[in-house]
């Protein structure tokens, strides 16, 4: 029964800010900024810059609420906004570059994660992962890319995005092996 309320104010919230009520953006911001940072950590490692992105997707959140129909979820919305923020910030600033375009590729299911402990191991082996091949990864398996959308937002070919996620799995896999975890990554 709590859900139709939460939802109702949701969209209250968001017609509140469309109208640029800054209490409902205030409203808005502090549904969803934990998520937010969250995604933003996946992708920018220094927790200062991951919370300026943040901050600034949601300066873009505002501005172009207009453009949110309602067809979708908000949340989807915003961390596409926040997704392509840290896109802009790595290009920018970390000078993102993609190496090689090695044409080999397969395709390995998604991995199986038992418990929260082992998400959060995943998650720091992730997050050793280099640069552009942590990039593709996220995009990929954790928001749901494809290769074409990938190289779009990237501004690389298909199979770049192909070889880096081939090139991530593969040392996911074997960090995994070397301790003695599987997930069902081969």
């Amino acid at each position: 029964m709590k859900i139709i309320p939460l939802h109702k104010d949701e969209k209250s919230l968001i017609r509140k800010a469309k109208n640029s009520n800054k209490a409902a953006q205030f409203g808005l911001y502090d549904r969803y900024a934990p998520k937010m940072l969250a995604v933003c950590k996946r992708y920018i490692r220094d927790v200062q810059y991951a919370e300026d992105v943040m901050i600034q997707g949601f300066l873009k959140v505002f501005m172009r609420l207009d453009t949110f129909k309602e067809k979708g979820s908000f949340e989807g919305w915003v961390r596409r906004i926040m997704v392509r923020e840290c896109i802009n910030f790595l290009k920018k600033n970390r000078r993102l570059v993609f190496r090689g375009d090695i044409h080999e590729y397969q395709n390995h299911g998604r991995p199986k994660v038992a418990d929260k402990s082992d998400a959060e191991y995943l998650l720091r082996l992730i997050d050793q992962l280099p640069e552009a091949s942590r990039l593709v990864f996220m995009l990929h398996a954790v928001e749901g890319y494809k290769h074409n959308e990938i190289a779009k937002v990237l501004r690389i070919t298909e199979n770049t995005s192909k070889t880096k996620l081939f090139k991530a799995r593969r040392v996911l896999r074997e960090k995994l092996k070397k301790h003695g975890k599987n997930y069902g990554t081969s």
